[in-house]
């Protein structure tokens, strides 16, 4: 072999060599957080907003100087309301990207796709919105409302202070609908709610026809009894749905609507006259006052540089999510996510409306649910409100597999699904 050549080659593997020690090196450098979120597609008009917390967090971060001596890099993909796309998505991020953190994910089924793989990469994923319940993973810490920080104190709320007597159970069709709205005939039966006072509708998403569904509802309220409707429905199918009922006269005084998926965010895209006087469930609303609501709308709208959007609850479980994320990796020394996930049991972080918010060992907050009546600004006044934190409870009481079951990720019990009476646990165990 030529000298000159054996030398040259030498040297050019040292040099690739000491290349790839520097990408090795340089990515070392920074924190890598993975953003999850549905930029297009049916759930793009709720999600697209959670991206945007999320890059200013990152900012307002980096100013104060990272974590941990290093800058955050934020990796942002669009699952494209695509289900099965989201567990791909995911997997690109913890292999491919080796992201340390993913804040991700609006509906149930895209959370549902995620976690069998983040759970096989052992990542850690900060999950922002209200769900169904009936779930706690190692790998998830879940932000938003459980069926007892929402569902349950919105009904209790419509049958104590508005005197309904019927219900209707309206659900996009998929499993945070079907869920919640069986835990919610389970609980209205418990409460002497008889079936034939009961109806339950279901539509796929980004569904535009509601003129015959709204008709039923219409009839379903005109048996001389007060009716409401509880909204499970998600994304882009509530415009068309909320314009339907205007156009049929359906107004607060006969028939509320309470919804799950409506806030602020979704009535800004809509004519709210005719919605004024309807209700949303949530832990949070723009409208509160307190000193560090204010102190980050106006961060929200300075960076977004729009005067005219609105915050909402995804925003500020994104924020409170975020926050703890930061005050976990700080404790723990590393962004290892079992540390991580240790560290975060117990963190306390401020909230939106004046208190704290505290992460439980079920992988749940304690935080305050708010009933909110629509305005004509698109904004919503609070109507009622709780005395105090409500500890989101990761499994139901009113369903009969589910009621034995707790979550605790402390030891010894380091468990999801842990059933008391047996003493066993069904799943993911530690």
């Amino acid at each position: 072999m030529n000298k000159s050549y054996l030398k040259n080659a030498i040297a050019s593997t040292a040099l690739i060599g000491s290349l790839s020690l520097a990408a090795v090196t340089q990515a070392a450098e920074t924190i890598k957080v993975g953003v999850l979120h549905s930029l297009s597609g049916t759930m793009a008009i709720s999600e697209t907003t959670l991206k945007d917390t999320v890059l200013m967090m990152i900012e307002e971060q980096n100013k104060k100087g990272g974590i941990l001596g290093k800058k955050l890099e934020p990796v942002v993909v669009d699952p494209a309301s695509n289900w099965p796309l989201f567990a791909e998505k995911t997997r690109e991020l913890l292999s491919k990207d080796k992201v340390d953190v993913i804040f991700g994910c609006w509906t149930s089924v895209s959370r549902k796709s995620v976690l069998p793989v983040i759970e096989e990469l052992n990542g850690l994923m900060f999950y922002p919105v209200q769900y169904e319940g009936e779930e706690s993973s190692k790998n998830v810490f879940y932000t938003g409302a459980a069926p007892n920080q929402q569902a349950i104190p919105a009904v209790d709320y419509l049958m104590n202070d508005l005197g309904v007597k019927r219900w209707v159970l309206a659900g996009t069709d998929y499993v945070y609908p079907r869920t919640t709205n069986k835990i919610l005939e389970a609980y209205l039966k418990s409460k002497g709610v008889a079936d034939k006072d009961i109806m339950i509708n279901y539509t796929p998403f980004g569904h535009s026809d509601w003129q015959g569904i709204v008709s039923d509802i219409k009839k379903f309220g005109s048996a001389g009894k007060q009716t409401a409707v509880v909204s499970t429905i998600n994304g882009d199918a509530n415009v068309p749905f909320y314009k339907e009922l205007g156009n049929q006269g359906v107004s607060a005084e006969d028939i509320p609507v309470v919804a799950f998926s409506v806030g602020e965010e979704e009535l800004s895209g809509l004519d709210t006259k005719p919605l004024v006087g309807h209700l949303a469930a949530w832990n949070y609303f723009q409208s509160v006052e307190s000193d560090a609501n204010t102190a980050f709308i106006k961060q929200w709208k300075t960076f977004i540089k729009d005067p005219k959007r609105v915050t909402n609850d995804p925003m500020e479980a994104t924020y409170i999510g975020f926050n703890m994320w930061v005050k976990a990796v700080e404790k723990a020394g590393t962004t290892k996510v079992d540390a991580v996930e240790q560290a975060m049991i117990g963190i306390k972080s401020p909230n939106l409306t004046g208190g704290m918010a505290v992460m439980n060992k079920n992988h749940h907050l304690s935080k305050p649910v708010l009933i909110g009546e629509i305005q004509d600004d698109g904004q919503l006044e609070v109507v009622w409100e709780t005395d105090g934190l409500v500890a989101g409870d990761a499994w139901s009481d009113f369903l009969p597999g589910s009621k034995d079951i707790i979550a605790d990720w402390t030891k010894p019990t380091r468990c999801g699904n842990f059933n008391v009476k047996t003493s066993k646990c069904s799943g993911q165990n530690f």
